[in-house]
Protein backbone atom coordinates (compact mmCIF):
# COMPACT_ATOMS: atom_id res chain seq x y z
CA UNK A 1 0.00 0.00 0.00
CA UNK A 2 3.10 2.33 0.91
CA UNK A 3 4.65 1.60 -2.56
CA UNK A 4 1.16 2.54 -4.33
CA UNK A 5 0.30 5.57 -2.35
CA UNK A 6 3.91 7.34 -3.16
CA UNK A 7 3.18 6.21 -6.95
CA UNK A 8 -0.11 8.54 -6.27
CA UNK A 9 1.19 11.24 -4.68
CA UNK A 10 4.58 11.15 -7.37
CA UNK A 11 2.03 11.40 -9.84
CA UNK A 12 -0.04 13.87 -8.44
CA UNK A 13 3.06 16.19 -7.22
CA UNK A 14 6.15 15.12 -8.59
CA UNK A 15 7.19 15.33 -4.82
CA UNK A 16 10.55 17.04 -6.35
CA UNK A 17 12.94 17.33 -3.52
CA UNK A 18 15.68 19.79 -3.78
CA UNK A 19 18.44 19.91 -1.41
CA UNK A 20 20.36 22.79 -0.60
CA UNK A 21 23.06 22.68 2.33
CA UNK A 22 22.63 19.65 3.53
CA UNK A 23 22.74 15.90 1.52
CA UNK A 24 20.12 13.58 2.31
CA UNK A 25 21.95 11.49 5.09
CA UNK A 26 20.43 8.98 7.02
CA UNK A 27 21.22 10.66 10.51
CA UNK A 28 18.68 11.47 13.57
CA UNK A 29 17.15 14.52 12.19
CA UNK A 30 14.42 17.13 13.03
CA UNK A 31 13.13 18.44 10.15
CA UNK A 32 10.59 22.04 9.88
CA UNK A 33 8.86 23.11 7.27
CA UNK A 34 5.73 25.97 6.72
CA UNK A 35 1.97 24.40 6.68
CA UNK A 36 -0.35 25.10 4.38
CA UNK A 37 -2.11 21.47 3.87
CA UNK A 38 -3.22 18.07 5.41
CA UNK A 39 -1.02 16.94 2.71
CA UNK A 40 2.30 18.32 3.38
CA UNK A 41 3.12 15.48 5.65
CA UNK A 42 2.44 13.19 2.65
CA UNK A 43 4.23 15.32 0.25
CA UNK A 44 7.26 15.28 2.37
CA UNK A 45 7.39 11.73 3.00
CA UNK A 46 7.05 11.06 -0.59
CA UNK A 47 9.81 13.62 -1.59
CA UNK A 48 12.84 11.37 0.91
CA UNK A 49 14.43 9.05 -0.62
CA UNK A 50 13.55 5.52 1.03
CA UNK A 51 16.41 5.02 3.47
CA UNK A 52 15.06 8.36 5.37
CA UNK A 53 11.61 7.51 4.94
CA UNK A 54 11.65 4.56 6.85
CA UNK A 55 13.50 6.21 9.96
CA UNK A 56 11.49 9.64 9.55
CA UNK A 57 7.77 10.05 10.91
CA UNK A 58 5.75 12.99 10.52
CA UNK A 59 3.82 14.62 13.12
CA UNK A 60 0.03 14.89 12.98
CA UNK A 61 -2.86 16.29 14.50
CA UNK A 62 -4.96 13.61 16.12
CA UNK A 63 -8.12 15.32 16.27
CA UNK A 64 -7.82 15.80 12.22
CA UNK A 65 -6.10 12.28 11.62
CA UNK A 66 -8.03 9.69 14.06
CA UNK A 67 -11.57 11.01 12.49
CA UNK A 68 -12.10 8.23 10.22
CA UNK A 69 -10.66 4.57 10.48
CA UNK A 70 -9.34 5.13 6.81
CA UNK A 71 -7.94 8.45 8.13
CA UNK A 72 -6.27 6.45 11.23
CA UNK A 73 -4.97 3.19 9.40
CA UNK A 74 -3.18 5.40 7.22
CA UNK A 75 -1.45 7.19 9.38
CA UNK A 76 -0.15 4.96 11.34
CA UNK A 77 0.01 1.90 8.59
CA UNK A 78 1.78 3.48 5.88
CA UNK A 79 3.36 6.74 7.54
CA UNK A 80 3.87 5.60 11.04
CA UNK A 81 3.12 9.11 12.29
CA UNK A 82 3.64 11.26 15.69
CA UNK A 83 -0.07 11.76 17.16
CA UNK A 84 0.21 14.83 18.81
CA UNK A 85 -2.80 16.50 20.90
CA UNK A 86 -4.04 20.03 19.63
CA UNK A 87 -5.76 21.29 22.95
CA UNK A 88 -3.69 20.71 25.87
CA UNK A 89 -5.73 18.66 28.52
CA UNK A 90 -4.53 18.80 32.32
CA UNK A 91 -0.55 18.67 32.95
CA UNK A 92 0.38 16.31 30.03
CA UNK A 93 3.12 17.58 27.79
CA UNK A 94 2.03 18.34 24.28
CA UNK A 95 5.84 17.39 22.92
CA UNK A 96 5.97 13.64 24.63
CA UNK A 97 4.91 11.67 21.89
CA UNK A 98 7.43 13.46 20.08
CA UNK A 99 10.22 13.38 22.60
CA UNK A 100 9.71 9.37 22.78
CA UNK A 101 10.25 9.53 18.88
CA UNK A 102 13.26 11.25 19.29
CA UNK A 103 14.31 9.19 22.38
CA UNK A 104 14.06 6.16 19.90
CA UNK A 105 16.00 7.28 17.72
CA UNK A 106 13.41 8.08 15.08
CA UNK A 107 14.14 11.27 12.49
CA UNK A 108 10.72 13.52 13.06
CA UNK A 109 8.55 16.22 10.39
CA UNK A 110 7.61 19.06 12.50
CA UNK A 111 5.04 21.99 11.29
CA UNK A 112 6.28 24.84 13.97
CA UNK A 113 3.21 27.18 12.94
CA UNK A 114 1.06 24.65 14.76
CA UNK A 115 -1.95 24.43 12.16
CA UNK A 116 -2.20 25.23 8.73
CA UNK A 117 -1.54 29.02 7.64
CA UNK A 118 -2.75 30.57 3.87
CA UNK A 119 -0.17 33.69 3.59
CA UNK A 120 2.89 33.99 1.70
CA UNK A 121 4.75 33.40 4.68
CA UNK A 122 4.39 31.25 7.85
CA UNK A 123 2.68 32.60 10.88
CA UNK A 124 5.24 32.87 14.26
CA UNK A 125 6.48 29.84 15.09
CA UNK A 126 5.55 28.33 18.28
CA UNK A 127 8.02 27.06 21.30
CA UNK A 128 8.10 23.35 20.45
CA UNK A 129 10.64 23.50 17.95
CA UNK A 130 12.86 25.48 20.65
CA UNK A 131 12.45 23.11 23.34
CA UNK A 132 13.05 19.93 21.09
CA UNK A 133 16.31 22.08 19.81
CA UNK A 134 17.10 22.36 23.40
CA UNK A 135 16.80 19.27 24.95
CA UNK A 136 18.16 17.24 21.57
CA UNK A 137 21.47 19.20 21.09
CA UNK A 138 22.36 16.41 19.36
CA UNK A 139 19.52 15.81 16.14
CA UNK A 140 19.82 18.11 13.56
CA UNK A 141 17.59 20.69 12.65
CA UNK A 142 16.94 21.17 9.07
CA UNK A 143 14.63 23.98 7.60
CA UNK A 144 12.31 23.23 4.56
CA UNK A 145 10.07 25.03 2.64
CA UNK A 146 7.08 23.13 0.64
CA UNK A 147 6.07 24.94 -2.31
CA UNK A 148 2.57 24.79 -4.06
CA UNK A 149 0.83 22.19 -2.25
CA UNK A 150 -1.62 24.12 -1.02
CA UNK A 151 -2.97 24.39 -4.75
CA UNK A 152 -3.16 20.36 -4.86
CA UNK A 153 -5.99 20.24 -2.22
CA UNK A 154 -7.43 23.68 -0.83
CA UNK A 155 -9.40 24.48 2.29
CA UNK A 156 -12.74 23.17 1.84
CA UNK A 157 -11.93 20.93 -1.24
CA UNK A 158 -11.62 16.58 -0.84
CA UNK A 159 -10.01 16.05 -4.72
CA UNK A 160 -6.66 16.87 -5.39
CA UNK A 161 -6.01 18.20 -8.32
CA UNK A 162 -2.67 17.83 -10.01
CA UNK A 163 -0.22 20.64 -9.90
CA UNK A 164 4.28 20.26 -9.52
CA UNK A 165 5.36 20.68 -5.82
CA UNK A 166 8.52 20.81 -4.48
CA UNK A 167 10.15 20.19 -1.06
CA UNK A 168 13.31 22.34 -0.54
CA UNK A 169 15.86 21.28 2.49
CA UNK A 170 18.27 24.07 3.67
CA UNK A 171 21.61 23.98 5.63
CA UNK A 172 21.17 22.82 9.50
CA UNK A 173 20.76 25.00 12.03
CA UNK A 174 21.30 24.98 15.54
CA UNK A 175 20.45 26.30 18.95
CA UNK A 176 23.23 29.13 19.87
CA UNK A 177 25.10 28.86 23.30
CA UNK A 178 22.20 30.88 25.63
CA UNK A 179 20.34 31.77 22.80
CA UNK A 180 16.60 33.39 23.60
CA UNK A 181 13.60 31.62 22.66
CA UNK A 182 11.96 34.45 20.66
CA UNK A 183 15.24 35.15 19.00
CA UNK A 184 16.13 31.16 17.86
CA UNK A 185 11.99 30.85 16.51
CA UNK A 186 12.54 34.31 14.36
CA UNK A 187 15.63 32.34 13.25
CA UNK A 188 14.01 29.26 12.79
CA UNK A 189 11.50 30.90 10.50
CA UNK A 190 13.91 32.87 8.66
CA UNK A 191 15.66 29.76 7.50
CA UNK A 192 12.44 28.36 5.97
CA UNK A 193 11.04 31.72 4.47
CA UNK A 194 14.96 31.94 2.41
CA UNK A 195 14.46 28.21 0.71
CA UNK A 196 10.83 29.68 -0.94
CA UNK A 197 13.27 31.25 -3.33
CA UNK A 198 15.75 28.69 -3.81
Amino acid sequence: MAWLLLGFVRLLTGAQARWHGCPPKAEQRIYFANHQSHIDLVLMWAAMPRELRHSTRAIAAKDYWTKSKFKQWITTAVFNVVYVERGRTGEEDPLAPLIDALESGDSVIIFPEGTRGFEAEPAAFKAGLYNLAEKFPHVRLIPAWINNVQRVMPKGEVIPVPILCSVTFGEPIALKAGEERKAFLSRARDAVIALRDV
